[in-house]
């Protein structure tokens, strides 16, 4: 079945007076069966769970129609479906979906109930003076979250259906309550990832981050030379180290990402690095795009040109056809290459978190997955509990500690207005691929103070960009 078939199928089902608003009676959670009733109402579809209360066992028959409707639409079988999500973080992803659904409707690009990931800068401690730095790490008197108050939000965030946390900072193995987080974070169901430089990750702390729950290792390698790496890192000799991290992180059976912020310092090295992180075994190379905030804004001269960046995205997916890792990038622009190279008989959708194979027309499909995710799939949070839209666009507008977050996701006015591309300034607002790409928020917020305005890193904005390098001479 084609797939803006299936999506029609799917959106007819939604609209059918009283569905939503059925399905939005399930989204809480259920003080009886401790967790949401749609995760309860999964398990019993399931067969994971044999008793539940009255509420949730109605659930169980209304999502069970939503799922049936959901495979019919895009050629999947029950038991393709239930052997899936038995996995619990596939299913609370699902939950996830459906929750979304009741909220917001079938909408271009997909919000869903809550954000599929949170990272959280748990500290702006650092062993390391990176030239890049987002949060302009190392610099001291911020305010951390103590391990109790650290256990409450995460309580809160598995609470209200959020998929994956991400521990980032800073360095966040420097905490020394790192390890008693990562496992209760486990203990709630939640998929755990951190985001390391890698120089800490010796064979001991690996196996005790494995035993505390943590299943994914993002480890930052910005060169494939020492003499790169250090220089962009800011400290000598720890080139070897990271490495060493890499191939300790490999051996313990993590799932290792490793990521790259390109710039000017260390564009002709890409593909050096891509073929050292196959040699390493990693699972995933990442292509971070360079966002002009913390100290990042010290090096504004160091972005690449939009045409740099079109060139480099397209090397990227050609890599990404042959490699046996998957290579991804937080450039929005990266499915719009896909299917402006490949055409809509395309069946991947290049993404920041994943690379799905889809059947049927990408392009119909990857516009739920929509691009740039800020505010939609994920959200960040400070290491005092502030509430940003992504890591990389510093503007608060909450904490966790204090305000309803789902109220916030539901009604705040920043949200929404980063979800709707229609509201988008040109080119972005007016692109052809606004719902599959979107342009990158943070870059349009870092470059213009505006996060509807144009990312100028798009070869569709070189305008833009060019206008930003002329005023910058003058």
């Amino acid at each position: 079945m084609k797939a803006d078939t299936g999506i029609q199928l799917l959106e007819n089902f939604i609209k059918i007076p009283g569905i939503r608003s059925i399905i939005k009676s399930f989204v809480n959670y259920c003080e009886k069966d401790k967790k949401s009733r749609i995760e309860v109402a999964l398990e019993l579809y399931l067969g994971l769970r044999k008793n539940a209360c009255y509420k949730c066992k109605l659930a169980k028959k209304v999502i069970s129609n939503l799922i049936e409707v959901g495979g019919k639409s895009f050629g999947v079988d029950e038991e393709t479906i239930k052997g899936r999500f038995k996995d619990v973080y596939w299913r609370r992803g699902l939950a996830n979906v459906i929750k979304g659904i009741a909220y917001f409707g079938v909408n271009r690009p997909f919000t869903p109930g809550a954000p599929f990931q949170v990272v959280w800068n748990i500290t702006y401690r650092c062993n390391l003076k990176c030239k890049h730095c987002y949060a302009d790490a190392g610099i001291p008197g911020y305010y951390e979250v103590n391990t109790e108050e650290a256990k409450k939000c995460i309580s809160k965030l598995a609470e209200w259906g959020v998929v994956i946390l991400a521990f980032s900072g800073g360095e966040p193995l420097v905490r020394k309550d790192i390890y008693e987080l990562t496992k209760y974070a486990k203990d709630n169901d939640l998929y755990v990832a951190i985001a390391t430089n890698g120089i800490l990750l010796t064979k001991e702390n690996c196996k005790k981050l494995k035993e505390s729950g943590v299943e994914y290792l993002q480890i930052s390698l910005d060169g494939a030379k020492p003499e790169t790496h250090e220089s962009f890192r800011g400290v000598k000799g720890i080139f070897e180290k990271t490495i060493q991290g890499i191939k300790n992180a490999v051996e313990e059976g993590f799932f290792v990402n490793v990521a790259t912020t390109v710039t000017h310092y260390n564009i002709n090295e890409i593909p050096e690095i891509i073929n050292l992180c196959e040699s390493l075994g990693v699972n995933w190379f990442m292509m971070y795009n360079f966002v002009p905030t913390g100290r990042g804004k010290s090096i504004l001269e160091t972005d690449l040109t939009p045409d740099e960046r079109e060139d480099l995205l397209k090397i990227l997916w050609e890599k990404l056809k042959k490699s046996k890792m998957s290579v991804l990038s937080t450039a929005p622009q990266f499915a719009r290459i896909a299917i402006q190279t490949e055409g809509v008989s395309c069946n991947v959708v290049p993404t920041h978190f994943y690379n799905p194979e889809l059947p049927g027309k990408l392009k119909s499909l990857s516009e739920f997955i929509g691009g740039c995710g800020a505010g939609r799939f994920y959200i960040a949070i400070n290491p005092n509990g502030d509430i940003t839209p992504c890591v990389f666009l510093p503007l608060v507008v909450g904490n966790i500690l204090k305000d309803d977050i789902e109220n916030l996701w539901i009604n705040l006015k920043e949200f929404r207005e980063l979800r709707n591309r229609d509201i988008l300034k040109e080119h972005c607002g007016i692109c052809e691929y606004r719902y599959i790409c979107g342009g990158c928020r943070a870059r349009a917020y870092g470059y213009f103070g505006d996060y509807t305005a144009p990312d100028p890193g798009c070869l569709l904005n070189k305008h833009h960009f060019i206008n930003l390098k002329n005023n910058s001479k003058n």
